[in-house]
């Protein structure tokens, strides 16, 4: 049963038939090439056999391996390595096949390479998931053939491999690279004019040329006989917390990913920074209920808390429920706390809506109102119009555009703070604000 699951006839076969067959056909007219076909047939017939043998008589001809990272990152290329080599005495063809996930919708994917005895070869690729959830790849399949390339016999491993997808933890890791190497203005990370001094006194040390004399302290300069100064150091332990809308106004795609995912992996690489800067940090999830709670902490362990919630959220067809969000953090947020709240409004009447509860959530924290541009209609707004169908589409999309910039300032009339941002871009102006902010020790 093994054998006939496994066997399988090679392309070039049916190539030696052909050649047959026209002997034979043109045997009718040159009667000198009907003895010669029978000999070249019984000549395929035992090489036939013959590479039946080849392939069968070493049990495990070939061996392959699939190395999957333990989790893969949403909405990045994720590295995949397939490794292979043969145990034939001889030359070996082989055609390699990986059944990937159904979330790819990919069905041609297929490998071709020869190896000689012993030898080990590594095959790459990668893939881009645009989901969260768990993805099963299937069966390893290796078609090997002799050089005579009659039949081939197929080896299958590694069946039904499961691999989550996680938020982005390759753009977290990326942004957290940077700003232990000091290069965040690579990226578009800003440096922020500290104002005024934070309010966590350190300690006192001794002047040196450049400290602020506006910070020196008189009595210690009396004991000491010489010139100290206090040291200040940023104010640490702060309670942030990421607030994600999961209501219909997050399922917008773009570039094949949701809105909601691109706040999933901006809160992710962001909360990873403020933890780093030693604050705390918590996650809410809302729509027409609170789905996710998680209390702001500071503790590294605590960023595996928050992936794990965040790979959980999904977004439903319905309208957010704001009055609900600010009852619920009226409740269980009691500390002055910096708000970072993903939504989206496509028109100015659905911010009015809800500006009376974005009011109320400000006068007790400081809120961030982080809501998305239409890319797509950047590039309707930047292209030519050439009729007049066009140019009604252009001007729709530019009062869109408008519309947006309007709830921005309507906002900031407000004294609330805000960031309108591309989907790509969103991660890094948020970690931007969030550095404004302490920089100018607004909260």
């Amino acid at each position: 049963m093994n054998f006939i699951k496994s066997f399988y006839i090679h392309n070039s076969f049916f190539r030696y038939l052909a050649v047959l067959v026209c002997c034979f056909v043109l045997s009718f007219w040159f009667k000198f090439l009907y003895p010669i076909t029978w000999l070249l047939t019984l000549l395929l017939i035992g090489l036939f056999l013959f590479d039946v043998y080849l392939l069968y008589a070493t049990g495990q001809g070939v061996t392959a391996k699939r190395t999957l990272p333990k989790k893969l990152s949403n909405s990045d290329s994720n590295p995949i390595r397939l490794a292979f080599e043969t145990r034939y005495g001889f030359k070996t063809y082989i055609s390699l096949i990986d059944e990937l996930p159904v979330q790819f919708q990919k069905r041609d994917f297929n490998f071709i390479t020869s190896l000689i005895k012993g030898e080990k070869k590594y095959f790459d690729y990668s893939v881009r998931p645009v989901d969260r959830g768990e993805y099963v790849f299937g069966n390893l399949l290796v078609f090997a053939s002799s050089p005579l390339k009659i039949v081939k016999r197929r080896f299958t491993f590694q069946k039904d491999q499961m691999v989550p997808v996680y938020p982005s933890i390759i753009q977290m890791q990326q942004y957290d690279f940077l700003a232990i190497n000091n290069r965040l203005s690579t990226v578009g990370l800003k440096k922020i004019r500290r104002i005024g001094h934070t309010q966590e006194f350190e300690q006192i040390k001794e002047y040196v040329q450049g400290d602020d004399i506006r910070t020196l302290n008189w009595k210690a300069t009396a004991k000491q006989n010489q010139l100290m100064v206090n040291q200040y150091q940023d104010e640490k332990s702060q309670p942030i917390y990421s607030i994600i809308d999961t209501g219909r106004v997050m399922k917008m795609p773009f570039n094949e990913l949701k809105l909601l995912d691109y706040a999933i992996n901006s809160c992710l690489a962001f909360s990873n920074v403020a933890l780093k800067r030693n604050d705390k940090t918590g996650l809410i999830a809302f729509s027409k209920n609170i789905e996710t709670y998680v209390p702001a902490v500071q503790k590294m362990s605590h960023l595996n808390v928050i992936l794990e919630k965040l790979y959980n959220i999904g977004t439903a067809f319905t309208d957010s429920d704001f009055g609900l969000l600010y009852g619920h953090v009226k409740r269980k947020v009691t500390h002055r706390s910096l708000l970072l709240l993903y939504t989206n409004f496509e028109h100015i009447s659905a911010l009015k809506r809800q500006l009376p509860y974005l009011l109320a959530l400000a006068k007790k924290h400081v809120l961030v109102v982080i809501f998305f541009e239409n890319s797509e209609l950047e590039k309707l707004i930047n292209t030519d119009a050439e009729d007049i169908q066009a140019i009604y589409h252009k001007t729709i999309a530019e009062k869109f555009s408008l519309d947006k910039k309007l709830m921005q300032k309507e906002l900031e009339r407000y004294g609330i703070q805000t960031i309108l941002t591309k989907p790509e871009e969103l991660t890094i102006k948020a970690i931007n604000k969030y550095l404004e902010i302490k920089a100018r020790g607004i909260l």
